[in-house]
């Protein structure tokens, strides 16, 4: 599936934001099935050192940055955090929603489905 498209506001772009360094992908990127799954793996690796440098005073630490519009904003690390953490439910449910729409019958996309039945 050539040039499926990642997302906005990549974990790249935002950890690139929350590190002072530059994001290694467009907010849009267009990426290939292999060139996502790959993007995946770094991610997984690159979250997990981040995340083990935070302390109190680093959550509540404002960074400003500019949106994929160009428009400045400050948020904490936290808040950050929260939006990486529950921003890809907003978009299943987007998603779930035109499914629905369109008649048909939306992927059971709930968190706890993939813990209990062992896929993560």
């Amino acid at each position: 599936m050539a040039g499926a498209p990642l997302g906005a506001g990549t974990g790249d772009e935002w950890r690139a934001r929350l590190t002072g360094t530059r994001s290694r992908l467009a907010v849009w990127p267009v990426l290939s099935l292999s060139e996502s799954a790959a993007e995946l793996k770094r991610e997984a690796l690159e979250w997990p050192a981040y995340l083990d440098t935070l302390d109190e005073a680093e959550q509540l630490r404002v960074v400003a940055y500019r949106n994929s519009k160009g428009e400045e904003h400050r948020s904490t690390v936290e808040d950050i955090l929260t939006h990486v953490l529950l921003h890809a439910s907003y978009h299943r449910g987007q998603i779930a929603s035109a499914i629905r729409a369109a008649g048909g019958t939306p992927a059971y996309t709930d968190f706890i489905h993939p813990t209990r039945t062992g896929l993560i």
